[in-house]
């Protein structure tokens, strides 16, 4: 048995400058910067929420800009393997801490290890 849950939704920013993004959304969504470069790489930018809602990350990439979920577990492979059986595919595994996953409609996310202190609420349990 396993859990998981809509952790994140990742505003995909194809820019230079991510605080200005992340200045935009932070204003355009009431949602105060928590931080402008979370993991130290100049990559990720966060905004703050509620325990219980979704984090609001933004990430700085190559790719076009888009938005993405990802979706947090205790049991990285089983939550994957359960995604596979629905129809998912594995696209790749990132810096061995995260799946990137496409579903069937074309749409990518990624699965991930849980990301806040307490897990819950709104968990779905697998079995």
């Amino acid at each position: 048995m396993h859990h998981s849950r809509l952790s994140t939704l990742v505003l995909d920013c194809h820019t230079h400058d991510l605080a200005e993004a992340a200045t935009f959304w932070s204003q355009a969504l009431g949602k105060p910067i928590v931080s402008l470069d979370q993991d130290g790489d100049g990559k990720y930018a966060e905004l703050k929420t509620a325990s219980d809602e979704p984090i609001i990350l933004l990430q700085k990439v190559e790719h076009e800009s888009r938005v993405h979920l990802d979706i947090e577990t205790d049991d990285l492979e089983a939550e994957a393997a359960r995604l596979e059986r629905l129809g998912a595919k594995r696209i790749a595994f990132v810096r061995e801490r995260w799946w990137v996953m496409e579903a069937p409609s074309g749409h990518r996310f990624c699965v991930v290890h849980a990301q806040r202190k307490v897990f819950g609420p709104h968990l779905n349990v697998w079995k």
